[in-house]
Order: C-alpha cells, then sequence, then structure tokens
C-alpha cells in the first residue's frame, strides 16, 4: 500500500512528535484533536522544532516549509475518510482506545490501516473493536518522537502480513528502526523500562537514595542517558500509573503492581515535567 494521507489522533506530546516525523517524510498529515486549542498547542509546537533544526544547521529552510505545509490541523475525525493510515495516541486507556477505534472503522476506507500507539494494551483488544482487524496494528513510538529512532510493531492476532509490511515499510521511510514484537501487555519496551521505573520508586520511597542519587548511579554507573525517576516524569507520571495498571491487570503477578507512592503523587496532580512538579520540580 502507497500511503499518502495519514491523521494522527491526539494532539498531546506523544501525537505533535508523530504528526512531525510523517509530515518531514512528504505525508500529507492530519493532526487531529477533539480540543481545538490542544491542536494549535500541537501545530505551534511542531513549528518550534522544526526552526530549531534549521537553526542548528540539521534541515534546511525549504524543508521546513514543506513540512509545515503538509500539515493540516482538524478537529473533525470525518477527515479521516481521506486517509490510508490513521494512528491513535490518546490516553493510555482501552475503553477510549476502542471507542475511537470503532469510529474510525465505521469512517476511514476499507483500505485504510488503523493503528494505535498505545505503549501497553494489546493490540487484539483493540481490534476486536472493528470490522478490519487484519488491517489494525501497534504502531509504538518513543518520546521524544523526533528523536528517538526505534518503533515498536506489535501485530494483534488477526493482523496480516500485507498490514506489518506497510507499516514497517513505512517505518523506515521514517528513518526509523521497526522492531516486531508480540501482542503482550507492555511489549518490550515498557515491560522492561516499568520495572526499572518500578525498582527506582521503591528505592526512593524506601529512603535509599534521593532522586537524583538514584537516577546518578544508572547514569553515571549503567551508562543511562537518563535516570529512571527523569524518565517517568517526562513520560507522566498518570501514564506511567496506567502502564503498571494494564500490565499487572494483563499478567495477574503483583511484581507489576503500582507502587504506592506513584499512586499517590498522581492523586496529588504531581504528574512530571507536564505540570511541573513529579519526582523533580520543573
Amino acid at each position: 500500500m502507497d500511503t499518502k494521507h495519514v491523521m494522527i489522533v491526539g494532539a498531546g506530546q506523544m501525537g505533535s512528535g508523530i504528526a512531525q516525523v510523517m509530515a518531514q517524510a512528504g505525508l500529507t498529515t492530519y493532526l487531529y484533536d477533539i480540543d481545538k486549542s490542544a491542536v494549535n498547542n500541537g501545530l505551534t509546537g511542531i513549528a518550534k522544532n522544526l526552526s530549531r533544526s534549521v537553526e542548528k544547521g540539521r534541515m534546511s529552510e525549504g524543508d521546513m516549509q514543506a513540512a509545515i505545509s503538509l500539515l493540516k490541523g482538524s478537529s473533525d475525525l470525518g477527515e479521516a475518510a481521506d486517509c490510508d493510515l490513521v494512528v491513535e495516541a490518546i490516553v493510555e486507556n482501552k475503553t477510549a482506545k476502542t471507542k475511537v477505534f470503532a469510529e474510525l472503522d465505521g469512517i476511514c476506507p476499507r483500505h485504510a490501516i488503523l493503528a494505535s500507539n498505545t505503549s501497553s494494551v494489546p493490540i487484539t483488544g483493540i481490534a476486536a473493536a472493528t470490522k478490519r482487524p487484519e488491517k489494525v496494528i501497534g504502531m509504538h513510538f518513543m518520546n521524544p518522537v523526533p528523536v528517538m529512532k526505534l518503533v515498536e510493531i506489535i501485530r494483534g492476532i488477526a493482523t496480516d502480513d500485507a498490514t506489518y509490511m506497510a507499516v514497517a515499510d513505512l517505518t523506515l521511510k521514517l528513518q526509523k528502526t521497526p522492531v516486531e514484537v508480540r501482542d503482550v501487555p507492555g511489549f518490550v519496551s515498557n515491560r522492561v523500562l516499568q520495572m526499572l521505573i518500578s525498582e527506582a520508586i521503591s528505592c526512593l520511597n524506601e529512603g535509599v537514595a534521593t532522586a537524583e542519587g538514584i537516577d546518578n548511579v544508572m547514569k553515571l554507573g549503567m551508562n543511562h542517558t537518563m535516570g529512571p525517576l527523569a524518565t517517568a516524569d517526562l513520560i507522566g507520571l498518570d501514564t506511567v500509573l496506567s502502564i503498571q495498571q494494564v500490565m499487572y491487570e494483563g499478567y495477574g503477578d503483583p511484581k507489576y503492581a503500582p507502587n504506592p507512592l506513584l499512586r499517590q503523587y498522581v492523586q496529588a496532580g504531581w504528574l512530571g515535567k507536564k505540570t511541573g512538579r513529579g519526582f523533580y520540580t520543573y
């Protein structure tokens, strides 16, 4: 399938990043959100990111203008009727995702692929909300999307080979590396990462070290670019909690149970970088 028109559903940090790389790859890209201000903020953020790339010599002025010309803000899900691919990037909640996929199934042309940027929710369950489960797939980008090179590609039980190949080929066109992953809660990235984050939170909760100390051990001792607690703040502690809950429920294993301190921070509204306070103050 030749992908030319795409829609990204959800104009938050991840959705905006996905829209940016799609437009940079020469695809007409709709950035959709039910909240018009979120769409405007997303487009503004993309323009700033591209402008910084020009200033640093990473791209030309002409390439920036070409990418911007391909971006279209939208608050009308009906515009997905023109799309070859839709990538959902909304909250990490199965009920919300299946609702969106059921709506998209009734709007998109029959050839269109429906992809989810979910970081933990199994694709098979999402696909069951549609009449095209063979064309539903996981396309899990890493944060920040324009920088990170990995895309986990998750096949549901019914996803066909043509859908997988189309998404893998597109991933390469985005200058990213596709890795095929089984459809299990958390896939590979979060099955491993969330254990690291959870253990770091436990160390903090038990007073083993400060947040800075824990992160420095991992950065300076294990050569990680970011410590696990700073990573959690960047992801958003509400999203971290949602991912860990999906894994806990999916596997039924107590090792995946969210730490009470994480729950407390989320209840307090300390969600990380996006709210100005999490394990660190921003």
